[in-house]
């Protein structure tokens, strides 16, 4: 990875506390604005940790793929007039062997993947950034994974749709999304020139703060197959933080007090996510 540049944004936009630190993991506490709750651990220690003005993620060099993106949405960015035009990039701050890249459009390592029904899926999602200068950040590869349509176009979408429309009451809302690998997926990109392993399915965590206090929030945890029908239920996807730990080997709201901890954790957020995302039809 290109170091010298990541050190300097990290600079900029995070400060590292070594006197807070995961008691089993000794893993400093990184403040920046996309996390709540800590970032999430348990990554392999050759992922890259970029951090920028419209998210922060991990970006496994095996996969190809970030294992998962955190970012924090306010009507600043989530609304305004800005043009979002895909103009894919490969990712400047990480070296050729890390990432898919995206070369003259007839090489493109996406190039054909309607093929095999995928669309170039945003993690952190371009139409949540209208508002923002920096939305062409989202469509950096390393932001970027290979998701089936009916994934992408149905269920997904609809949550991030959801997602953006609480935004739109005046609040502020914290997201963390991550890739699964539960199995292997037969289908292939096929103009890709280098390894990699496509995401069998997807996690989202979603934290709404519900007042000025810190200790006041909700929490809501989704994980979805890369197979999942256009239009299943959203609410059907809806599963414990714990799970998707579990299922993703990661740690996530470490850097809370273990009872609060514990308590948002343990099971799913039932109601609460069926009054601000309600069942579809």
């Amino acid at each position: 990875m290109k170091s010298i540049i990541w050190l300097i944004i990290l600079g900029l936009i995070a400060t590292v506390n070594l006197g807070a630190q995961n008691p089993s993991s000794s893993i400093p506490e990184i403040h920046c604005k996309h996390f709540f709750g800590g970032y999430p651990i348990g990554t392999p220690k050759t992922n890259d940790l970029i951090i920028r003005d419209l998210y922060a993620l991990s970006n496994n060099d095996q996969t190809k793929f970030a294992d998962w993106v955190a970012y924090r949405l306010t009507p600043y960015e989530v609304f305004g007039d800005l043009d979002l035009d895909r103009e894919w990039r490969t990712d400047p701050w990480l070296d050729d062997y890390e990432t898919l890249e995206a070369k003259p459009k007839n090489q493109d390592d996406y190039k054909d993947a309607g093929d095999f029904k995928f669309d170039r899926g945003h993690l952190a999602p371009l139409a949540s950034f209208k508002g923002s200068r920096n939305a062409s950040q989202a469509n950096f590869y390393s932001n970027i994974v290979p998701q089936k349509a009916d994934l992408n176009q149905g269920p997904w979408r609809i949550l991030e749709d959801k997602i953006r429309k609480i935004v739109g009451e005046s609040r502020t809302v914290y997201v963390m999304v991550g890739t699964l690998y539960e199995r292997e997926m037969t289908e292939k990109l096929p103009s890709a020139d280098e390894g990699y392993v496509i995401p069998s399915g997807f996690w989202q965590v979603i934290v709404i703060p519900t007042s000025t206090n810190e200790r006041n929030f909700q929490v809501m945890a989704f994980i979805f197959d890369q197979n999942t029908p256009r239009n299943s239920d959203l609410m059907s996807h809806l599963v414990s933080v714990n799970e998707v730990e579990k299922r993703s080997k990661l740690n996530l709201f470490w850097t809370l007090e273990d009872e609060i901890e514990k308590q948002i954790e343990a099971k799913p957020n039932r109601e609460y996510a069926e009054k601000v995302f309600g069942k579809e039809k």
